[in-house]
């Protein structure tokens, strides 16, 4: 419908060839859609929602191409039609990733791999290419090589040459990356693996898991902690009582309960899952930016990302640093804490700050900003009976001050 005016760049991002002819394309598209009666085939909402979304994500139109994606994949599962869900959840994860919201983009980029496998075969190596070039942006780029060589054998096999010469340019542009990598790899490290060789060198000398260890070896750690606190945006900050809606929270709850059932996927040992309609809605009608421009003293966008974080007994975080692409601040809400009446202990938010560590005992409503790129975190083990729903919003700085591994400290050795 639109593909003749999409192209890709260098980095293999859909773009226009000609924006004004995309826009006009895009607006017809529109009109289409409004034109359309009530009781009009919804198949034919749903083709056209799908391909508007798309034309407006090669725009850069970010936001209005994920709430109208989202419309298309309603449609297409309201219909029944699972072959539509998959590919509208691989353009879902596109415009997520475009927009640099990396995490929802995995989680939808996962969903979509999984329901194919399962459901359509037929539509495997697309998943495979769209989760290859996600890959390979966020640097993980052995895996990315793996996915788009399984997707090249699938589309070898289906004999379409189009699709078999889209792979084999994905493919050398993860070689290309790969080569340069290893040239610069005494000099360059790129921010995801900077991002987990802190994370190891943390878990080699710290744990979450005993208390005892966080004061014997936190005089260790200090230097190196306080070498990353000095770059922080935000210090970490427990927030009580702020004024948001309980019936938000709530719808929050069971939403995020539905999500970990239905697309949650294990994360360094506990659940994730996308966060969905009732996340945006709080977001909407709550103003988090200046819940944390009060707080840190930082001026930021609106949450461009969430992610559902649930607990269950025995499970725990250790301490890590996020990646990069999560943005400058985090901010984690507790959804829903159960624990047994009389338990001597529960299971904390807990931090390494310049001065030590700080644990948050998160009840509902409860938060705490903080910097995850630059800040260790994790989470103490859950006792008998206790489990811990949590939301994460990530957010930007207004300012677009760009964070660069040149001017942050090297992992220790």
């Amino acid at each position: 419908m639109l593909k003749h005016l999409i192209d890709q760049d260098d980095g293999l991002r859909m773009v226009p060839t000609d924006w004004n002819e995309l826009t006009a394309a895009v607006g017809q598209l529109h009109e289409e859609l409004r034109a359309l009666s009530e009781e009009s085939d919804p198949a034919r909402a749903r083709v056209l929602t799908r391909w508007i979304g798309i034309g407006q994500m090669c725009l850069g139109h970010h936001e209005e191409a994920r709430t109208i994606l989202r419309q298309s994949l309603d449609l297409a599962a309201a219909i029944g039609n699972t072959r539509a869900v998959v590919a509208t959840v691989l353009n879902l994860g596109d415009a997520h990733r475009y927009a640099g919201d990396v995490q929802t983009a995995d989680a939808l980029y996962r969903s979509a791999l999984n329901t194919a496998r399962s459901q359509h075969p037929e539509l495997v190596d697309f998943a495979l290419q769209h989760t290859g070039k996600h890959l390979m942006e966020r640097g993980d780029l052995a895996d990315a090589q793996a996915h788009l060589q399984e997707a090249l054998r699938l589309r070898i096999a289906k004999g379409d040459a189009e699709l078999i010469e889209s792979t084999q340019a994905a493919l050398a542009r993860v070689e290309t990356l790969i080569g340069q990598a290893d040239a610069s790899a005494a000099d360059l490290v790129a921010p995801s693996l900077w991002s987990r060789q802190w994370t190891a060198w943390l878990r080699s000398r710290t744990t979450v898991r005993t208390q005892a260890r966080w004061a014997e070896d936190l005089p260790d750690l200090r230097d190196a902690v306080r070498g990353l606190a000095a770059h922080q945006r935000a210090q970490p900050r427990h927030l009580r009582d702020q004024p948001f809606p309980a019936e938000l929270i709530a719808a929050m709850a069971v939403e995020a309960e539905e999500a970990v059932a239905a697309d949650g996927y294990l994360h360094n040992g506990k659940w994730n899952a996308p966060a969905d309609d009732a996340a945006n809605r709080f977001a909407a009608q709550t103003d988090l930016a200046a819940v944390v421009a009060r707080s840190t003293g930082l001026k930021v966008e609106q949450p461009h990302t969430g992610v559902y974080i649930g607990y269950e007994e025995g499970q725990f975080l250790d301490f890590h640093v996020d990646e990069f692409g999560f943005g400058e601040v985090n901010l984690i809400l507790c959804l829903n804490h159960a624990r047994l009446t009389g338990a001597p202990r529960a299971s904390t938010t807990v931090f390494i700050n310049a001065d030590g560590y700080l644990e948050c005992d998160l009840g509902v409503g409860d938060c705490v900003v903080f910097d995850g790129a630059l800040t260790p975190h994790g989470r103490t083990p859950l006792g008998a009976g206790e489990s811990v729903t949590l939301i994460s919003f990530g957010f930007r700085a207004r300012d677009q001050a760009l964070r660069t591994l040149t001017n942050l400290p090297p992992v220790p050795r």
